[in-house]
């Protein structure tokens, strides 16, 4: 059932809003405040260690020595949190992989900051995600 409410907002902040959502194709203002609670609720269940998903990405010189052996053996340890693992190369030198994981915000949150931690990694970052469960 959809619910209307209304909000005051100062012109120049309600200008800025505006700003934010037009170039990011927001039919309206309410599918775009409907994506910040969402977004807001996410943030929630990570900072609660619920169950939730993720995506790991690594950008990485696969010429680094024992790099892949170190990716390889840390997600054999994590086992548990990774549904699955995408590898592209980018070419000569480097390598995209892409870990889709789910567990425990804790631990899921871990795993990446290990990944991207290790030596040879040039860029990494974890998006988080929701299972969707508690998101409507």
């Amino acid at each position: 059932m959809l619910k209307r409410f209304s909000v005051s907002l100062d012109e120049k902040l309600l200008a800025q809003f505006d700003d934010y959502i037009r170039p990011r194709g927001y039919s309206n203002r309410s599918e775009a405040v409907r994506d910040l609670i969402r977004k807001m609720l996410v943030n929630e269940e990570w900072e609660q260690d619920s169950e939730v998903v993720g995506v790991v990405t690594l950008v990485y010189n696969h010429h680094q020595p024992q790099l892949q052996e170190k990716i390889t053996e840390l997600q054999h340890d994590y086992h548990h949190q990774i549904t699955s693992t995408t590898h592209v190369h980018m070419d000569h030198d480097n390598c995209l992989e892409v870990t889709i994981v789910k567990g425990r915000a804790s631990q899921v949150r871990e795993l990446a900051e290990q990944l991207i931690a290790l030596r040879g990694v040039k860029n990494g970052n974890l998006t988080m995600s929701s299972t969707g469960g508690h998101l409507h």
